[in-house]
């Protein structure tokens, strides 16, 4: 089982390494070959035992003749004996009580005898007719009047003897014949066909008295004429079974592949069967048999017919058929081959332009054109190459955009440590003079210029982003004389949230430099409310002021400018991109901010502004619910 398993395995693996046109040809043959082996088997099949019906027709019709030739020649020899024993001169002649006179002889064998020696052998068929008499005063007459004294050591006249009925028919081989009557027939004789009939009349005492026996004698050439002759039929021969179970047939043209000594155990099996025909083998030939019993000789007409020659026309046939099935076939797949060529091309090109691809050559140009299958994937190709060549763009602006960070940050990093050593010093210069508000804006000047400087990674932890903006708003209040109000509304397990460094810092300045007005300022001063929350399966800051707010033109071409690609965008005039509230004083700006975001986090995060004049603006941040530890992150 197992090295079945492993033949069919690599079975598989020969197939899947063959090329499609390959494939696609043997697959065409396969489909074509299939239902041509099965309709070919079946027409030859039927073609077959048709061809056999037409042998077993045509042969039992040239049997059923033969059978009906040889009952004619059967009347003939019985209405020989008829007409011997019904001539009345002749009964007189061989019935006489004494010795006839030589007158009498003489007159009887001028008249009567040379009358029916005429009638008698007017057939050519028949050999001999005798007439042996049991008679001892008559002369014998020849080649008819014998003496019964001639044939009394013979087999047939016991048998003849002893017979039930009155007529004997027997097979004779050539010790049967009389040798001194007619010499120059009997030369050329080997067998014959013989019917005996006893002769009696009714005496005196009306007792039956035995006047001899006739015997008629036909050459078995002539009376089995089919069985004889040379047929001009090599493929069939007659033969004769007798009552003895002697087999009497022409053995100078006996028939190829059959052994003689086969025939009469067929013959038993046909009986057995009791079938029309029989078919059998011998020796790796097949042979057909057709039996017709003979009643009055008691014998069997036996036609054996070889079908060797049936079956070499059929298997020429069938060659000639797969011959010109194979030659189809290799037509078939030569024009098969040249058509996938040409379709297939167009796949070739496909594939070696993937080769080039994959060597790293993404500006190759395929040469594929058309609305079909091949010349569909070729445009999606052609399509995912523009999107390749487009990430590849991105991602090499992206490289160039962070190596300047990194520079920038290096630099800043050069004088971190007297910056920080120096507000250190400030802010205790303020503590000891007592001016403590200076003091806390130092503190928090510090820790912004550490939170800026300490770029180890562009994502943070929620709580680190939040305090950054508390100290940004510390600091921006003193200026504002503390009318600045920072709202938090974080539920605790947010605190760990996973976001993008000064990602909302430049959102709450915006706030600042945009939201302000002098009433606001005279009143309650400006309230920034920062709100985090989940809703279905994402994370939402809502960053809101409740300063002056954007007008609704303003508000629409801000949102949408959120979503320009950067060529629709730098395509803009150039004093409407620098003067929009994205760029406007903010440093970094909440386009930058929004495409940082989609950037890493993907097209369907970013940043949505709601505004109404006169009342509030409110930026919303979404983002993927990430949870974010020092030692790593976990989505949930």
């Amino acid at each position: 089982m197992a090295r079945v398993r492993s033949t069919a395995e690599k079975l598989k693996r020969w197939l899947a390494d063959l090329s499609i046109q390959i494939k696609l040809i043997g697959a065409y043959i396969v489909i074509i070959l299939v239902p041509v082996i099965v309709i070919s088997n079946y027409l030859f099949t039927g073609f077959y035992q048709n061809t056999i019906k037409d042998i077993i027709k045509e042969n039992r019709y040239q049997t059923d003749n033969e059978k009906q030739e040889i009952m004619s020649r059967i009347g003939v020899m019985e209405q020989s004996i008829g007409l011997l024993v019904s001539d009345r001169q002749l009964r007189e002649y061989v019935t006489v009580e004494s010795e006839p006179g030589l007158n009498d002889i003489k007159r009887f064998q001028e008249y009567s005898f040379t009358y029916l020696q005429t009638v008698l052998f007017n057939n050519s068929d028949i050999a001999n007719i005798h007439f042996f008499v049991n008679n001892p005063w008559i002369s014998e007459l020849w080649p008819i009047i014998y003496h019964e004294e001639r044939i009394k050591d013979k087999p047939f006249y016991t048998k003849m003897l002893n017979q039930t009925g009155n007529v004997l028919w027997e097979i004779q081989s050539e010790d049967a014949i009389l040798q001194d009557s007619n010499a120059a027939v009997n030369q050329s004789l080997s067998s014959i066909v013989s019917l005996m009939a006893g002769v009696n009349q009714m005496n005196s005492q009306n007792l039956f008295q035995h006047l001899g026996i006739v015997k008629v004698d036909m050459p078995i050439g002539n009376f089995f004429k089919k069985a004889y002759n040379n047929s001009s039929d090599r493929d069939s021969r007659f033969y004769i079974l007798d009552q003895q179970g002697n087999l009497h047939a022409n053995s100078t043209d006996p028939l190829a592949g059959l052994d003689e000594a086969d025939i009469q155990p067929a013959v038993a099996k046909y009986k057995e069967a009791g079938k029309s025909s029989l078919l059998l083998s011998h020796k790796g030939e097949d042979f057909l048999y057709l039996v017709e019993h003979i009643d009055k000789i008691n014998a069997e007409l036996i036609n054996v017919i070889s079908l060797h020659t049936t079956y070499s026309k059929i298997d020429q046939t069938r060659n000639t058929v797969i011959v010109v099935i194979i030659i189809l076939l290799i037509l078939l797949a030569i024009t098969t081959f040249f058509m996938q060529s040409i379709i297939l091309n167009k796949l070739n090109i496909l594939r070696d332009s993937m080769k080039q691809v994959r060597g790293g050559d993404f500006g190759v140009d395929i040469d594929v054109k058309g609305g079909d299958e091949i010349g569909e994937l070729a445009h999606h190709f052609r399509q995912m190459l523009n999107t390749i060549n487009g990430m590849i763009a991105d991602a090499v602006k992206r490289s160039a955009a962070t190596k300047e960070a990194e520079l920038q940050a290096l630099h800043n990093q050069i004088d971190a440590h007297f910056l920080y050593n120096t507000l250190e010093n400030l802010k205790m210069l303020a503590e000891v003079e007592g001016q403590y508000t200076v003091s806390d804006a130092l503190t928090s000047l510090g820790s912004m210029m550490r939170y800026n400087l300490r770029w180890t990674g562009d994502r943070v932890q929620l709580r680190d982003e939040m305090g950054h903006i508390q100290h940004y708003i510390a600091i921006m209040s003193i200026r504002y004389d503390e009318k600045l109000k920072l709202e938090i509304e974080v539920e605790d397990e947010f605190w760990d949230h996973e976001i993008l460094k000064m990602s909302l810092q430049p959102i709450v300045e915006n706030a600042l430099k945009h939201g302000v007005y002098s009433a606001l300022m005279k009143s309650d001063g400006l309230i920034v409310a920062i709100h985090a929350f989940e809703d279905g399966g994402f994370f939402y800051i809502e960053v809101t002021d409740n300063g002056i707010g954007i007008a609704e033109d303003k508000l629409q071409e801000l949102n949408r400018k959120q979503i320009m690609s950067e060529e629709e965008f730098n395509a803009l005039p150039r004093e409407k991109a620098e003067t929009t509230e994205l760029n406007k004083g903010s440093g970094i700006g909440l386009r930058n901010v929004n495409q940082r975001i989609q950037m890493v986090y993907g097209n369907e995060h970013g940043l949505r502004i709601e505004s109404k004049r006169g009342s509030y603006t409110q930026v919303t941040v979404k983002l993927p619910l990430i949870i974010s530890s020092r030692g790593g992150t976990q989505i949930i």
